[in-house]
């Protein structure tokens, strides 16, 4: 684990006096943060990385994991979607499972904590099962910009009890929530094994034990197996491309305990690409070694071009982590990826549907080194300004002094 003095190299003193300064206000705290994995997409590696800090800058901080049955997954998976504007079957049924998890986990967690933060609506229905003596605040980080009506009347009825909700893009603050609803944007840890400088020797060893032949460039998209993340979409762009260009295509993603879909999408990506599998040009990694973090840090790295071809994206790490390793990226212009990403400057940004659109880009990026090289160091220079661990813990400790005031 890493102490906040391990960022001065990265950060510079300025930045760590502050959090240490600002930490003052919160010594003798007790936070606790509940999500539903501990392992797989964003929410999860961004508590692996910040808890430790906040523990080590003095402020008592704990997390857990809100234990769920298959069902319940299942149920909070088609929630998910429908806050992205998915239409969903609304069932009572589907209410009182949803429900009832929330209640069982409460009857073995006991919370006499400070402050209690929630991500994502899974265990968004814990604060009606105790009864409330400090701050709730519930952090989403999917793209709320169009949620279903129906569900979303059913899941504000929650946050209303709740003191503060923190999003990641002005578009998913909603006026007609009378909650005080705050900007917090997610952020990486640049010394995490996924992020830290490794040699070129480490790079070439990881890259050769998954499989992954650099003899030709590696066009790469990193995401859950999802179908907001269209890796059929990808092939489609990849063959495009490959008809210019003789590349190769990795899809590598995980398969989080909280997202029972991933299965079926994984299956059925390798199924549109099984002649280009067969052939070596596309390679799918999903084993459970594939979060191995020292693995995607060495792809994101040695990848010539990083794909998001999203339909929908609360943030979009995984573009942050690419452009903190200077690699360039082709994006979808779609919820948190313009936050990061300035189109033709440190990357590209497209429609999510112009399939033609983003072969293209990358066709650009693979023929001219030179503004792949700039776009890299622009990138990098972006993410270290806004999207890093410490400034994430800063804007934590802010909202936390407030609510203890």
């Amino acid at each position: 684990m890493h102490g906040l003095e391990d960022y001065r190299r990265i950060v510079g003193d300025k930045v760590i006096g502050e959090i240490a300064r600002k930490a003052r206000a919160l010594y003798g705290k007790h936070i606790v943060h509940i999500n539903s994995t501990y392992q797989g997409g964003g929410v999860a590696e961004i508590l692996n990385n910040l808890v430790p800090l906040m523990n080590d800058i003095g402020i008592d901080t704990g997390w857990r994991t809100l234990h769920g049955f298959p069902d319940f997954f299942e149920i909070t998976k088609k929630f998910h979607n429908a806050l992205q504007g998915e239409s969903i079957h609304f069932t009572e049924q589907k209410k009182r499972l949803y429900y009832q998890a929330n209640g069982d986990f409460a009857t073995y967690t006991h919370i006499d904590h400070d402050c209690v933060i929630i991500h994502d609506p899974q265990p968004l229905p814990l604060i009606k099962f105790y009864k409330k003596r400090q701050p709730w605040i519930w952090r989403c980080h999917v793209d709320l910009s169009n949620p279903n009506e129906k569900l979303w009347e059913f899941l504000s009825s929650f946050m209303l009890r709740y003191d503060v909700v923190i999003v990641s893009n002005k578009n998913y603050l909603k006026k007609d929530l009378p909650v005080d609803q705050v900007i917090i944007y997610p952020a990486i840890d640049p010394l995490s094994s996924k992020n830290m400088d490794i040699p070129e020797g480490d790079i070439a060893k990881y890259l050769k034990k998954y499989g992954i032949s650099t003899d030709k460039p590696l066009i790469t998209q990193i995401s859950r197996f999802d179908k907001w993340k269209d890796p059929g979409g990808v092939i489609k762009v990849f063959k495009l491309v490959k008809e210019k260009i003789d590349c190769r295509l990795v899809l590598c993603g995980n398969l989080a305990t909280d997202d029972p879909e991933g299965i079926r999408m994984y299956a059925r990506t390798e199924k549109e690409a099984q002649k280009l599998i067969e052939n070596g040009d596309v390679v799918l990694v999903t084993d459970p070694a594939a979060s191995n973090f020292i693995f995607i840090n060495a792809l994101q790295r040695k990848s010539s071009v990083i794909v998001q071809k999203s339909s929908k994206e609360g943030f979009g790490l995984v573009v942050t982590e690419a452009l903190w390793k200077g690699t360039p990226v082709v994006a979808s212009n779609i919820g948190g990826i313009p936050l990061q990403i300035k189109d033709g400057e440190n990357g590209f940004l497209l429609d999510f549907e112009d399939t033609q659109g983003f072969a293209d880009k990358i066709i650009t990026v693979l023929k001219e080194p030179a503004l792949a090289v700039e776009m890299g160091r622009k990138g990098h220079e972006h993410v270290k300004s806004k999207f890093l661990i410490t400034r994430l813990l800063i804007d934590y400790l802010d909202l936390l002094a407030d609510l203890a005031r």
